[in-house]
């Protein structure tokens, strides 16, 4: 747990850093500037990342999880529809390697078997059944998931199941918005896998208008 002098804090209504002078790195910049926070712990970021999306922004992401990740033997993207497409679409390409999604439904297009995982969306509070092609996904790939949200982490584990599924190694994790005070985060690594998130939410006020960023 940081101490409170490592908490950044922001009213997003007024453009105010609450304490102390702390560079903050773009996409914290830019959820400041455009994200809105409402009631039930939800950020609202759907004007540059995940309803419209800013390609200019997800080049930056997929340069910066390619600096993180540098010396990693990756050599495939995943992710899950439908919003993380894009995002991993960017760092796949960054990476030069392809991308794969894991679908939320079975669909015709799809032939042959498949691995497959159940996961609880928190935004949408449902349950789904993931699904990916086996042509796809095999024992001699080394996978970065790439997400644009973690919450509670259902997402990622339904992930990591299909990966382990095919006997393939998660290299890491990167995550563009983590929410820092729910359990998603620290599962993750306290299972052990390298998680790398751009911008790490500790609280956030609606009535306030007001969020506070963990330094990292």
């Amino acid at each position: 747990m940081l101490s409170d002098d490592r908490i950044i804090s922001y009213n997003m209504t007024d453009n105010l850093l609450t304490k102390g002078i702390i560079t903050m790195n773009f996409l914290e910049e830019r959820i400041m500037k455009d994200g809105v926070v409402k009631e039930g712990n939800i950020l609202k970021v759907d004007s540059f990342l995940n309803h419209q999306m800013d390609v200019k922004l997800f080049k930056q992401m997929g340069e910066e999880f390619k600096r993180r990740f540098a010396g990693k033997n990756i050599n495939k993207i995943i992710t899950i529809e439908a919003s993380g497409i894009g995002i991993a679409c960017i760092v796949a390409e960054c990476f030069d390697v392809p991308v794969v999604f894991a679908k939320k439904s079975q669909s015709v297009n799809i032939d042959g078997d498949v691995y497959s995982a159940e996961v609880e969306s928190f935004t949408h509070k449902c349950k789904n059944q993931v699904i990916v092609s086996k042509k796809f996904l095999n024992e001699d790939d080394h996978v970065l998931i790439i997400d644009d949200f973690l919450a509670n982490g259902c997402a990622l584990q339904g992930l990591i199941s299909i990966v382990s599924e095919a006997g393939g190694t998660v290299e890491g994790i990167g995550i563009a918005i983590e929410k820092g005070f729910q359990a998603g985060g620290r599962m993750i690594r306290n299972l052990g896998y390298r998680l790398e998130s751009l911008a790490i939410v500790d609280s956030m006020d609606a009535e306030k208008g007001t969020i506070e960023f963990r330094e990292q």
